[in-house]
């Protein structure tokens, strides 16, 4: 079992940066490939970024690629996405997920085990 938990969401203006990071509270997400999802108000949970559990592989939606980057800290547990040039649309509940199975389709929802609760990103104009 692995909980996860995001944080470093907030308020940030359009052209902004902040930096998402996603932890394991219980248990250990080392080995699995993590992705991050998002949903803006009134939308379905589409994916942002995976990163493969040794991070040596990225994958990115179309609409972020070039402004986020994911990472992941092995000695800290601790996977990021770095969010630059914000946009208005970037604004959505951001979550993290373990795919503990390494299905190899990191942009499936339905590929992945664990969820963390979400944090909020809101960008203002």
């Amino acid at each position: 079992q692995v909980q996860l938990v995001e944080s470093g969401g907030g308020l940030v203006q359009a052209g902004g940066s902040l930096r998402l990071s996603c932890t394991a509270s219980e248990g250990a997400f080392s080995v699995y490939p993590i992705g991050w999802f998002r949903r803006a108000p009134e939308k379905e949970r589409d994916f942002v970024a995976q990163i493969s559990w040794s991070g040596a592989n990225t994958y990115y939606a179309d609409s972020v690629k070039g402004r986020f980057t994911i990472s992941r800290d092995v000695r800290e547990d601790t996977v990021y996405l770095q969010m630059n040039s914000l946009k208005l649309e970037d604004t959505a509940v951001y979550y993290c997920a373990a795919d503990m199975y390494a299905s190899g389709r990191p942009g499936r929802l339905e590929e992945y085990d664990y969820w963390g609760q979400g944090t909020q990103v809101t960008v203002s104009s």
